[in-house]
């Protein structure tokens, strides 16, 4: 219901002027939860859409993490930037901090980097305490200046700890350079439409830069906290003591977190009387600190074999990294099924519309909703059924890919059966090529999704094929939605119409129906491909019919939370490992010289919330 809903209310097909008007969104069919949630691709409503609107799962938890303020500025820009905070997550430095193997020389480096850049920070907390106008503001903000103070304190206590010198003036790399004369130009006013602070005539404009300062100071003090709750979840008493433990007991700790909680406090107070365009400009500021953040994490020298990005030690003349994608609900927001549907409907004549002699006969569009209703409410029930039948046998303990496989027969059957219905019934007769490519270019994809495969396809560094197996009926659905992303070199492996004069006959080629069909397409493919390549292999899916394929491939990643997915796999032996926690477990394990641990048919499957994430761990920054 929610997935066909979202479309309809969506500017997709809605934006048609040829068949906009036809539309008739009231029907009591097109209000079915069964139809998007069940008919063909059996998902379950999932939690992949727009990361806009929800933060990611926190990895170690899989709880969402807990929100920067309840309201405000600076929620919503942690939210909207959700992309750059995951990366930094997903860093090779804070991968290796939070597995407890990062280097000492590494983190010694750090620390001098960011003893430079505290100083700066607590300058900049400095400038916007002159600036600030209201009493309890310039209190505010002196008691965060002061807890930047505390910050180099325990950084002093590193320095002891670990025996070495750090210089008086610091030797800051290029990137800690960056940041901290963007942080001081910020407070010094050096910011469009904000004069010099000594020119500064009025307590409102004096008001303005302190939230401008504090705009792009926000984004460090929430990211910090964010990461510490992060990593505290893996500091295990069964291991011994972390030798980070006192950093991360810091950024997690209750002090650190109502400082970050604080900063967002003042920030919204000092923005309240602020414009529209004002308020651009804060979040322009907080978009490019939190850039700016991220190439601080990034940039820190690692002498050390790292898990991620998974990309890096690709060498395009030995390796290939061929990455596959189910589409319906992993890509998309919409299930493709609900989208030929809706075309379907509303091109359909109206039932006294007489057809003319070069028209093929086609049902009217209440004959079509009727019988969309009764296919729908059938295959809900088989389904259903054929879940159930599956799991009447013990629960498995150890991870048995053969029986799932054998059990997979069982609902390639029920899917075939199901397609023949769908067949025989004619409601796919009729549709127009033009319609569909246009229904395409205007798909709203996951977001991140896009630009994952497009920078991708944009690496020159990396050697990489890109398939997409689906279930769709009509594979011009997904080639229309993947070149309006300038994604043509993307394979797509689905079901196609057959067309009569650029008119669907009804019938389909029946290239991809099942879960059998998309592992025996996974496998050919795998076949065909360059033997003299060592070949790496990441399935991306969402659903029961994914979970042969991400089982054999090297890495299986699972995103959204289908509940039929995991209570299938769950029964064979499955193990879900969220992505995050997975890799630092994978990072405790890495030795200089092994080769990937990467292996298909491990009976593991790790899960993620967002295309961030998935962008994150295999392309890093």
């Amino acid at each position: 219901m929610q997935n066909l809903l979202h479309f309809l209310k969506t500017p997709s097909l809605s934006s048609f002027s040829s068949i906009s008007k036809q539309s008739s969104i009231s029907s009591p069919f097109l209000r079915s939860s069964a139809f998007a949630r069940h008919l063909r691709s059996h998902k379950s409503a999932s939690t992949t859409g727009n990361c806009s609107e929800t933060p990611m799962a926190s990895s170690a938890t899989v709880k969402l993490p807990a929100l920067p303020i309840e309201e405000g500025i600076a929620r919503r820009f942690w939210i909207k930037f959700s992309k750059e905070w995951t990366r930094a997550l997903y860093s090779p430095f804070v991968v290796c901090l939070a597995a407890g193997n990062l280097k000492l020389d590494t983190f010694r480096h750090y620390i001098a980097q960011d003893v430079y850049f505290l100083r700066a920070f607590a300058k900049a907390y400095e400038m916007a305490e002159e600036c600030a106008d209201d009493d309890d503001a310039k209190v505010g903000i002196y008691e965060l200046r002061k807890s930047v103070l505390e910050e180099l304190k325990m950084h002093d206590s590193f320095v002891q700890e670990w025996g070495f010198d750090l210089p008086i003036e610091g030797n800051p790399n290029a990137a800690t350079v960056k940041y901290t004369d963007f942080l001081l130009a910020t407070a010094s006013g050096k910011v469009e439409g904000v004069k010099a602070p000594g020119k500064l005539a009025t307590p409102f404009e004096k008001t303005k830069l302190a939230a401008y300062t504090l705009g792009a100071m926000t984004p460090c003090m929430r990211l910090y906290a964010f990461l510490g709750k992060e990593l505290r979840a893996f500091l295990d008493p069964n291991e011994g003591i972390h030798p980070y433990q006192k950093w991360i007991d810091n950024y997690s700790s209750d002090v650190f977190q109502a400082a970050a909680l604080h900063t967002e406090d003042l920030l919204e107070k000092l923005s309240v009387s602020l414009t529209g365009e004002e308020l651009d400009v804060i979040e322009k500021l907080y978009h490019q600190a939190m850039k700016l953040e991220i190439e601080f994490f990034v940039t820190q020298p690692l002498v050390q074999k790292t898990v991620v990005p998974l990309s890096k030690e690709h060498n395009p003349a030995e390796h290939c990294l061929m990455l596959f994608s189910d589409f319906d609900l992993t890509c998309t927001v919409v299930d493709s099924s609900a989208i030929l549907a809706e075309i379907a409907i509303i091109t359909a004549p109206k039932s006294d519309k007489k057809l003319s002699g070069n028209e093929l006969a086609r049902m009217s569009s209440v004959d079509l909703r009727n019988s969309w209703g009764e296919l729908s409410k059938l295959y809900t029930e088989e389904y259903e059924q054929c879940i159930e039948s599956i799991l009447v046998s013990d629960k498995l303990e150890k991870f048995d890919y053969e029986g799932l496989r054998r059990a997979l027969e069982h609902l390639s059957d029920f899917e075939k059966k199901a397609n023949l219905r769908v067949i025989d019934s004619g409601v796919l007769k009729g549709l127009n090529i033009e319609d569909i490519k246009r229904a395409g270019e205007r798909l709203i994809l996951q977001n991140g999704c896009t630009s994952f495969f497009q920078n991708v396809v944009s690496n020159g560094n990396l050697n990489t094929n890109i398939h997409v197996l689906s279930y769709c009926w009509c594979g011009d659905l997904i080639r229309s939605a993947f070149s309006s992303g300038s994604l043509d070199p993307i394979n797509i492996h689905a079901n196609e119409f057959i067309y009569e004069n650029s008119v669907s006959t009804g019938d389909i080629i029946k290239n991809v129906e099942s879960p059998i069909d998309k592992v025996n397409a996974f496998t050919k493919i795998l076949q065909n491909s360059n033997k003299d390549q060592k070949i790496l292999t990441v399935y991306m899916g969402d659903s029961v019919g994914d979970l042969l394929c991400l089982l054999e491939a090297d890495v299986g990643i699972v995103i959204g939370s289908s509940s039929s997915l995991r209570r299938v796999g769950g029964h064979f032996g499955v193990s879900f490992v969220p992505l995050f926690p997975g890799l630092i477990e994978k990072q405790k394990q890495c030795v200089e010289e092994s080769s990937s641990s990467w292996k298909g048919l491990s009976g593991i499957l790790y899960t993620v919330s967002s295309w961030a994430e998935i962008h994150a761990f295999i392309l890093g920054s």
